[in-house]
């Protein structure tokens, strides 16, 4: 790797401080270390504590974010995610990050984080980054979009909910890593959410909405949409 992983951990956790609590509710004891969903008595918004008395150090402990994720597939990219989900010790902290490979060209499609804002840094080699804007308030102005090339070092954020994506326009591998302002900051991929609904949507709806016609939806909706975390 081309920047030390330590200094790489450094800038990302000095960069998550602002946001640290920008989204999830502020916690209420020291940690709320949480219960896998599947040994939950009941469902609730966030994560059922664990016994502060069974706690260890292992539940604020997450291995192996060195090792590159497995590109090999349509879109040429590999999130791997630590949140919540893998560090149950997030809970109620508001934060999480994560480990985002790229193979040549390869592209992290455009998706939204619910829930999250975004702060990218860049690692290794070349990212074309950016986002779009919400509808504007005057209907005859369309969605600004915000793009900037990144090099090994360059941060970039994404304001939370809005549309972003990263392309790698290099023909090396390239590697990033983002923080998030929530414990599950969510991802919706906008094709994937469109096209790959279970059960899908309506063809004539989306044949209007996208004023095409209805045999291009039906060929995309026969897609397969690969799911990046």
């Amino acid at each position: 790797m081309k920047m030390a992983f330590g200094f790489l951990a450094a800038i990302l956790v000095a960069s998550l401080s602002p946001f640290a609590y920008a989204s999830d509710p502020s916690p209420l004891q020291d940690f709320c270390v949480a219960v896998n969903d599947s040994v939950a008595a009941v469902f609730v918004n966030g994560k059922i504590c664990k016994n502060p008395n069974m706690v260890v150090a292992e539940d604020f402990f997450f291995p192996g974010l060195n090792k590159p994720g497995n590109t090999s597939n349509p879109v040429g990219s590999m999130v791997t995610p630590v949140n919540v989900n893998q560090l149950p010790g997030l809970n109620t902290l508001g934060i999480s990050l994560a480990r985002i490979d790229f193979a040549p060209y390869g592209i992290n499609p455009p998706h939204t984080h619910p829930r999250a804002s975004e702060i990218l840094l860049v690692a290794e080699g070349t990212l074309y980054v950016g986002f779009v804007t919400s509808n504007p308030a005057n209907p005859n102005m369309k969605n600004k979009l915000f793009t900037k090339y990144l090099y090994p070092g360059d941060v970039f954020v994404f304001p939370q909910g809005l549309i972003h994506f990263q392309f790698n326009v290099g023909n090396t591998a390239s590697l990033a890593f983002a923080g998030l302002s929530s414990q599950n900051p969510g991802v919706i991929t906008i094709a994937n959410a469109v096209f790959g609904s279970n059960p899908p949507i309506n063809p004539d709806v989306l044949a209007k909405a996208f004023q095409v016609e209805k045999n291009v939806i039906d060929y995309l909706q026969a897609q397969f949409w690969w799911n990046i975390n």
